[in-house]
């Protein structure tokens, strides 16, 4: 089978996981980069890890590893290939250096920023500890590398109670997400110190959105992400991190489900179960959304824009991740 003939073959196969959110004539129009990015993964040696809020067309056309900030963070140190092309956000690309530091890491669009990572600095940390001496600092990872350096231990918002009871203290500070510290905090009875950062997409979601969708969609199972606010996560049936409702998805098998969530997430899981209802209350993540193919092919073709971490703040910052990590 020649390349061309490859190329063809991937494209088609790749069509058959997304036919039920994607209009073939709008796939058709993805065909070329699509092929090219299959062809430049070869040629580079390069694999793409790619978030759950990416576009189906990315997620399901040219992704190699897929899931949420844990599961790359977790794969990201298992890859073999020589570059590793990260289809997220800067902090997510940082992480992956910092586990992967001998591999080159692309990030297609330096300006895929997050507004967590943008609200907490090593300063605001050092003020907290000296507020509340003693209290380990347990940092999201939605932060940059140099607030995970000024940090104890890292976690995710699928580990976060795995995380805060491994630390048998009854006291953290857990930065910078607000809400995901409240509701994380409501989960393990620890008494938790909360920072006012929080996510432009989820602290945008309110109980009465959830509300109205059960009026106009009577039976539908409601799953919320932890990082909104508490009030919206009391009013789910289920809240969970990306993979936690990936998971409940494929074993509950709900008939119509909701996703209080980046909406990219529901075309995703809707392209993987195409019998299911999904209610998509659409908040996008502008910053997620910088990941086209487009620039995505740019990055392969010119080997830029490059993510590296300084030295001395990579050790600390990767001994926070790896000790996140390390947690089961």
């Amino acid at each position: 089978m020649s390349v061309s003939e490859l190329s063809a073959y991937d494209h088609a196969a790749a069509y058959d996981a997304v036919r039920h959110v994607i209009p073939e004539i709008e796939w058709a129009m993805y065909a070329e980069d699509i092929e090219a990015i299959q062809r430049l993964k070869r040629e580079q040696d390069a694999v793409i890890l790619a978030h759950n809020y990416m576009t189906p067309e990315v997620f399901h056309g040219v992704a190699d590893i897929r899931g949420d900030s844990l599961a790359l963070a977790r794969e990201a140190q298992h890859v073999d290939a020589g570059t590793i092309v990260l289809a997220g956000v800067h902090f997510m690309a940082e992480t992956a250096k910092l586990l992967n530091p001998a591999k080159r890491v692309l990030l297609p669009d330096l300006r895929s920023g997050c507004s967590l990572a943008e609200s907490i600095t090593p300063q605001d940390i050092a003020a907290l500890r000296a507020q509340h001496p003693g209290a380990p600092v347990v940092t999201y990872v939605n932060t940059s590398a140099t607030v995970k350096a000024a940090s104890d231990i890292c976690c995710t918002s699928g580990n976060a109670v795995q995380i805060i009871r491994s630390l048998g203290v009854d006291k953290v500070i857990m930065i910078p997400d607000q809400y995901l510290a409240r509701n994380i905090a409501a989960l393990t009875g620890v008494e938790v110190v909360t920072h006012p950062g929080a996510c432009e997409v989820h602290e945008r979601f309110t109980p009465l959105d959830i509300v109205q969708i059960r009026e106009g969609h009577p039976g539908v199972t409601v799953l919320a992400h932890p990082e909104c606010p508490p009030d919206v996560v009391a009013e789910a049936d289920f809240a969970g991190s990306t993979a936690d409702m990936q998971r409940y998805v494929e074993t509950e098998h709900p008939v119509s489900v909701a996703l209080i969530t980046e909406c990219s997430m529901s075309d995703n899981l809707a392209a993987q179960h195409p019998d299911l209802e999904f209610v998509r209350p659409c908040n996008l993540c502008p910053h997620m959304k910088r990941n086209t193919l487009g620039a995505i092919r740019t990055a392969l073709e010119t080997g830029g824009p490059e993510i590296d971490v300084d030295s001395a703040v990579a050790e600390p910052a990767r001994h926070a991740i790896e000790r996140m990590l390390a947690v089961r």
